[in-house]
């Protein structure tokens, strides 16, 4: 009896990091909206600036590779062939295509949402779905979150199938638990970058197509009638003069008298962007925390990918596996269950290789050599 009350003393009744408060609306109690409008600034993003793409899309992929390993061998077997061959939506087969799409919403969004389709007892399919249409809302416990989404009168209802819904976040924060996305932060540099961009355009357009002013100076034997006879003269045979260029025909254009002929705008150098964007793109770059040169930004001639920065790159990626990996665990756990099998799984990652082979075999041979020659004067002692 004594040991009873001491671990019941011991229970924590409460979360004591999480708001208890009586809500006075229980219906509404708890409900935080995932679509917020951020994610089409995001989204955008990507749309707009095709450097952001193509880092999510490389992430994505030094990110994937990996294998479930189980206990038993007849488990084994079949959790492999279900990887390799589960639909998951789109045209997509295997859990690894399920990961890209998962991981793509996940650091573009902060957050990512799938399911596994269950039919007949067994796990026919796995997807990923839109979690910008869901709504999170804490349940008894403060350590679960129900998800509710809009049913077919776009009433909002509470999921009928919790356990087969997959929901993970990315660097959630203590007041806003919902995950963080990679580009927060960047859309007042991106919107810099877009008017760079943009006045670059319309600089270019008015230097490719160019405006011409033509002045004609009156001169002293010529009244003001004369003069305007004189203007309108001219601007005829410069209008036919233009208009045979474009045809392909070149015209000279013969005038008499005082004529004065100048480009619109000519004095006005065009401003050098390029300090400027490169200062935008570096801060956008380490947001990312992918070298520049993978990215493909030759800053520098003889720039290459140093130990250092492959060890950050390394510890970028596994901390983004580690936010997928218990999505996998489920699916995998979920399928032997309802197989009848041993669900026991582990899921073991690639390595990540971010140097060149012939660096690695170095660094084994100099740490093999290291080893051989602590043994011998191991043996001498």
């Amino acid at each position: 009896m004594k040991r009873k009350e001491k671990a019941a003393g011991l229970a924590a009744t409460a979360c004591q990091l999480r708001s208890s408060y009586a809500y006075p609306f229980g219906a509404l109690r708890g409900i935080t909206p995932l679509g917020n409008g951020d994610e089409q600034v995001y989204r955008q993003l990507r749309e707009v600036v095709p450097i952001l793409d193509a880092a999510v899309l490389k992430l994505i992929r030094l990110s994937g590779g990996w294998k479930p390993v189980c206990k038993n061998a007849n488990a084994q077997k079949a959790l492999e062939s279900f990887v390799k061959t589960v639909p998951c939506g789109r045209g997509q087969i295997g859990l690894e295509s399920f990961l890209a799409g998962y991981l793509d919403s996940l650091l573009t969004v902060g957050r990512a949402v799938g399911e596994m389709v269950v039919a007949g007892g067994h796990l026919q399919a796995v997807c990923w779905g839109d979690v910008t249409q869901l709504q999170a809302v804490e349940g008894d416990n403060p350590l679960e979150v129900e998800l509710y989404g809009p049913n077919e009168k776009g009433q909002l209802r509470a999921l009928p199938y919790p356990h087969l819904l997959l929901f993970s976040t990315l660097n959630p924060e203590p007041e806003h638990p919902y995950g963080v996305s990679l580009f927060r932060g960047m859309p007042f540099l991106a919107d810099i970058l877009m008017k760079i961009y943009k006045t670059i355009g319309v600089n270019w357009e008015r230097a490719g197509n160019v405006r011409y002013s033509v002045i004609c100076k009156a001169g002293q034997d010529m009244d003001a009638g004369q003069a305007a006879e004189r203007g309108q003269q001219v601007a005829r045979e410069w209008a036919k003069a233009m208009e045979d260029g474009k045809n392909g025909t070149v015209r000279d254009f013969v005038a008499v008298g005082d004529v004065d002929i100048k480009v619109i705008g000519s004095d006005g150098p065009i401003l050098d962007s390029q300090v400027p964007v490169r200062q935008i793109l570096e801060q956008l770059v380490a947001k990312t925390g992918l070298p520049p040169f993978l990215l493909g930004l030759s800053w520098s001639s003889t720039e290459r990918m140093s130990k250092q920065q492959a060890d950050l790159l390394t510890s970028e990626l596994w901390a983004i596996r580690r936010a997928v990996e218990p999505v996998l665990h489920k699916i995998c756990r979920t399928y032997l269950a309802l197989e009848g099998l041993d669900s026991r799984v582990d899921i073991q990652w690639e390595d990540i290789s971010l140097q060149d082979i012939a660096e690695e075999a170095k660094a084994e041979l100099y740490m093999a050599q290291a080893e051989k020659c602590r043994a011998e004067m191991a043996r001498l002692k």
